[in-house]
This record gives C-alpha cells, structure tokens and sequence, in this order.
C-alpha cells in the first residue's frame, strides 16, 4: 500500500505482521485481551514472514520494531524478527481489542447470546455492540498515538482488528474501509511511508 503524498510525510515506513495462527483462532474462538498458543501452522506462518522479511532485505539497520505484549505477538515477533537480529520492543498499544463478555466465545454462541441485526452486519459493526468490550474509537486512538510516536520505519507485530485500525490511521481512511481489510494470520502489510 502507498500513502497519499499529504500523509506520507507523516508516517514512516510500516511493515505490519500479524500474529500467527493460534488454538483459539484454530477453533474460531475470540481472543481480545486473553491468548492462546500458537499452533504449529501459527509457527510456521511465522517462519516464513521473517523469511519473507529477510528476502526484502529488513534487518537491523532499516527498522526498529514493536510487538503487542500479549504472547502469541511475542512469540510470532521472536520466531519472525529474531533470526534478522531484531529485538520487537513491547507496546501495550498494539494489544488486540478487549472482547468483554465475548471473550473465548464462537460466532456462534455470540449469535445465540446476543442475536446480530437482520440482515447481517459489518466487521466493525459485529465489535461495536461487544457487551463489556473495549471500543473501536479507543482501539484507533491508541493506533494513532502509537503511529505519532514512531520516530523512523518499524515494524509492528499485532493483532486482527488493531492492524486494520492502524491500516486506516497510517492510510488516513475510515472505519469502513478498515473493515473490509481481508487480513490473516501470518499476514505482512508493508505500508510505503516517507520515513
């Protein structure tokens, strides 16, 4: 992806991992603030992202890095960044959004506990009515705060709704086109910034 000139001054080079797969997400189980594992895949999808990294030539010398604090970041960070030397620094602000009562649910149990709207909804729609969840709008501010202190390029180990909020803080679009993000597991967005 490549910024819009008028943004691009503002935010330097992103490179975006998002964790590997874990048991819960294996299971379609919701996370939040809670963790789980990462399964073998979830090992190997990060494997290949520092792999990946390596081939574009990303070291220790063209970016910093940060990691969500919550261990299936830390350890996708370790097995991606630490064979290219690189230590991903903890960064509570890139923690995945806190899913309340929702926590360690599937889809559908959700649905049967708290039935969506007819004819369905959006991705962000689904989180905005999370009962004792944490809000979108405190999701992106934190993206934000977290994209205002960064200082030179990085790379940002993370989860599935920060990394799409942190797409449309860096892209200077909205929540709409963030939802529609189609982001996976083991996933690397780079974001061409002017930094």
């Amino acid at each position: 992806m490549t910024l819009p000139e008028h943004v691009a001054r503002f935010v330097p080079d992103l490179i975006l991992l998002r964790h590997g797969e874990t048991e819960w997400n294996r299971a379609g189980r919701f996370q939040g603030h809670r963790d789980s594992p990462l399964t073998s895949l979830g090992r190997a999808q990060a494997a290949a992202m520092g792999r990946l990294l390596a081939g574009l030539g990303i070291g220790t010398r063209t970016h910093r890095a940060r990691t969500s604090p919550q261990p299936r970041a830390v350890e996708t960070a370790r097995l991606a960044l630490g064979p290219l030397g690189i230590r991903a620094e903890p960064d509570p602000r890139l923690m995945e959004i806190g899913m309340g009562r929702w926590t360690g649910l599937c889809r559908s149990e959700i649905d049967a506990r708290w039935p969506p709207p007819p004819g369905g909804e959006g991705l962000f729609d689904f989180y905005a009515r999370c009962e004792g969840g944490e809000t979108l709008d405190a999701v992106a501010e934190r993206a934000a705060a977290l994209l205002r202190s960064l200082s030179g390029p990085t790379i940002l180990v993370t989860h599935g709704v920060t990394l799409r909020l942190l797409c449309a803080a860096a892209l200077g679009q909205g929540r709409r086109e963030a939802g529609s993000y189609p982001f996976r597991q083991g996933q690397v967005v780079r974001i061409a910034g002017g930094g």
